[in-house]
């Protein structure tokens, strides 16, 4: 009786990249034309992808999923060829960046969120007496947005 060994495929198609990563066709063309993963062509024309566009693809759904931009990704990325594995150091290079980035983020929301706090509780959104005010729109001067947000405007805000 012969013996059945599986072999691993060298390259993959589009459709098993998409499969096995769980993102569409397009997604993976998208990634190609920003410069986050490459492919190769067949004799036919068609992509083929090397297996460690896996990984790659793993790493930007990593990223997106915890709100870091496409072009923060690329950046991060830029120092690893599209076509080659992720080292595990430029893979702690990149997560101490998103670090870092995260923090900034939750710092913000947190704030947010214990502003939001008073106004939710009395509803009044008082222009007098909310934490998020901006009477006769004087931050306006500092720019657009939700200024009294930004770290180091709460000072400015608060003389106010």
């Amino acid at each position: 009786m012969k013996k059945e060994r599986k072999y691993q495929k060298a390259v993959l198609t589009p459709g098993e990249v998409a499969k096995r990563s769980g993102v569409a066709v397009s997604a993976l063309h998208f990634y190609e034309t920003k410069g986050l993963i490459s492919s190769t062509r067949n004799g036919g024309n068609q992509r083929r992808y090397n297996r460690d566009v896996l990984r790659r693809v793993a790493i930007i759904k990593i990223a997106q999923r915890i709100g870091i931009p496409l072009a923060t990704i690329g950046e991060s990325m830029m120092d690893s060829p599209p076509d080659k594995r992720i080292s595990m150091q430029a893979w702690a290079e990149m997560t101490q960046q998103w670090r870092e980035e995260l923090d900034r983020r939750i710092q913000t929301l947190t704030r947010l969120r214990d502003q939001l706090d008073g106004c939710i509780g009395c509803g009044c959104l008082s222009m007098r007496d909310c934490p998020l005010r901006n009477p006769d729109d004087r931050l306006s001067q500092q720019g657009t947005g939700a200024i009294l947000l930004e770290s180091g405007i709460e000072k400015d805000a608060d003389e106010l």
